[in-house]
């Protein structure tokens, strides 16, 4: 029985076979009040599966948190024609992704490469300086428990004299408070289930995810035309002899954790249906003493009985809005993805909501430039596609977002994507001054439509609706854990990677940091052309790292 083991970056993805990891990452710098990331790669040559047990000695081995990479299975991957730049491979089969805690000694198959995924959450008031980690893994046969062979490395991290920023950037990754009920089979809004959410919302908050899409009605996203998802309506409303009254406990309830739990941000769902804007969302209420459905695809978004309903409910949700002086950080959607065939539909379903969302952002993701050009949007969010069509019109804030359909080429963090395809993001967001950023998928755990619940431990692509890696950040765990994943970390990486250039432009101006990243980019850097190896990227960050650290000491 033998064992093998090195350090690795963390934007390698370790797959089970057909791999040579014989070269060590032996150093690393980061910021003080940043997370550091990395990967220890290990395979046990033996005839059975073996327990491995890991030992970590460091003066920051307190700082340190080590989970198991493992693997997922993925069907649906993007087809080769538009993988572009850097596609790891297009071959459906395991994946490495989830990141699960280490409690003692764990088994492993034998014969293939595995991985260990180390944080370094290094304190802000870390004493600068060069510190050593050093990682044995032992392997352990009960067949022969005298026999247990063992690996060490050491790695060197130097933690840098100045503290990595606050970050400025909005993000959010929606939210979907239903697929956390469906997934555990729990009713919706019992202390269960808050419960539950308070761990995916400290989940998200602690990877740099700052803003909450918040139900006050079931959002209308990705539902099959004429069906529903499970309601999750935050808003209680009654209907009595024809007049509407509305109850804002829950959503007090809901926005009252979401900040507690880290979020800076409140996102108001949609109040108009997906890809054109023509019906409305499901919206329950207690009529003359009956529960029922009072609006969803059967009524038009231009009815009168919608009209009236908007005119009772939303001078009332901006008032609670207002005296809980959350003005400022409120977002509202009018409905998402509209395509320049919905400008007529989305042009008349925004003026009901502008009558009373004077002082309020609306924002919605979209890639035509006709609905900002025509005044419909204040506040569009292209895809990364069409960014540049967006930048051009010097708009500002300028957001961007990606989903499924951003393949060939640009930013994603799809399962067949290199890492260093989702980490780069941050550096371009910082090229583009960008803003906000968002995306649709933090815990989608249904079937694409929503036609059922899914279990992603095994179902990574929503039934293949969505490339495997798309509709999920965090997978649901025991107890309602919120289980991390290896996009998720690495996204989080490229956020830190942002907020570093925020720093360094302090020291350097805008105009020099631009020159840098466009001359690693061999050309001006953009969604289509940036440093495309994790060899490029890391080098890249260690440039940055290193003048940040000679501003801060002249060294």
């Amino acid at each position: 029985m033998d064992i093998q083991g090195v350090f690795r970056h963390c934007l390698d993805k370790v797959f089970p076979v057909d791999a040579d990891w014989k070269n060590d990452y032996r150093n690393g710098s980061a910021l003080r009040g940043e997370r550091f990331s990395m990967q220890f790669v290990y395979k046990v040559k033996c005839f059975l599966p073996v327990e491995i047990s890991l030992e970590l000695k460091s003066p920051l081995k307190k700082y340190c948190t080590l989970r198991r990479v493992e693997l997922v299975p993925a069907r649906y991957l993007i087809s080769e024609a538009f993988s572009g730049a850097a596609a790891n491979d297009l071959k459906p089969g395991l994946y490495p992704d989830p990141l699960l805690d280490i409690n003692g000694n764990f088994r492993k198959t034998q014969n293939c490469w595995h991985a260990v995924w180390i944080d370094v959450e290094i304190p802000r008031s870390c004493k600068p300086g060069k510190y050593e980690i050093e990682l044995t893994a032992a392997a352990h046969d009960r067949w022969q428990p005298d026999v247990k062979p063992s690996v060490t490395r050491k790695f060197t991290l130097e933690v840098i004299d100045a503290v990595l920023p606050e970050q400025k950037l909005v993000h959010t990754e929606w939210f979907h408070a239903d697929c956390i009920a469906s997934y555990y089979k729990i009713p919706v809004w019992s202390e269960e289930h808050w419960r539950i959410i308070e761990n995916h919302f400290r989940a998200a908050t602690s990877h740099g995810i700052n803003m909450i899409l918040t139900p006050v009605f079931t959002p209308p996203l990705d539902t099959a035309v004429g069906g529903e998802r499970p309601t999750v309506q935050l808003v209680d409303v009654t209907v009595k002899k024809g007049k509407y009254s509305f109850d804002f406990t829950r959503l007090t309830k809901w926005i009252d954790l979401a900040f507690a739990c880290g979020y800076k941000y409140i996102e108001i769902s949609h109040l108009f249906t997906q890809w054109g804007a023509a019906f409305c969302p499901k919206i329950m209420a207690n009529v003359d003493g009956k529960e029922k459905r009072i609006f969803g695809w059967d009524v038009k978004a231009d009815s009168k009985k919608y009209r009236d309903f908007l005119n009772a409910f939303l001078p009332e949700l901006t008032a609670y809005l207002k005296k809980k002086k959350l003005q400022d950080v409120t977002y509202f959607h009018c409905s998402d993805e509209p395509v320049t065939a919905h400008l007529e539909s989305y042009s008349k379903a925004v003026k009901i909501l502008r009558k009373h969302l004077e002082g309020f952002q609306i924002c919605d993701a979209l890639s035509h430039t006709d609905f900002y050009e025509q005044g419909l949007v204040t506040l569009p969010i292209p895809c990364e596609d069409n960014l540049d069509q967006f930048a051009a019109l010097h708009v500002k804030p300028l957001w961007t977002y990606y989903c499924c359909s951003q393949m060939n080429k640009v930013p994603n963090r799809l399962f067949c994507m290199p890492s260093s395809r989702n980490r780069i993001l941050g550096m371009i967001l910082y090229r583009y001054d960008v803003e906000g950023f968002l995306q649709w998928g933090f815990n989608f755990y249904h079937s694409q439509y929503s036609i059922r619940t899914i279990d992603p431990w095994s179902n990574t692509d929503a039934d293949e609706g969505f490339p495997a890696g798309d509709s999920f950040m965090v997978y649901p765990g025991e107890d309602g854990a919120a289980i991390s994943s290896q996009k998720l970390e690495v996204m989080f990486q490229g956020m830190q990677d942002l907020r570093a250039l925020q720093l360094l432009e302090t020291y350097i101006g805008r105009e020099k940091i631009e020159k840098l990243l466009d001359k690693a980019s061999g050309g001006k850097m953009s969604m289509h052309s940036y440093p495309q190896t994790a060899k490029e990227l890391l080098a890249l960050r260690a440039k940055i790292n290193t003048l940040i650290k000679q501003h801060c000491t002249g060294k």
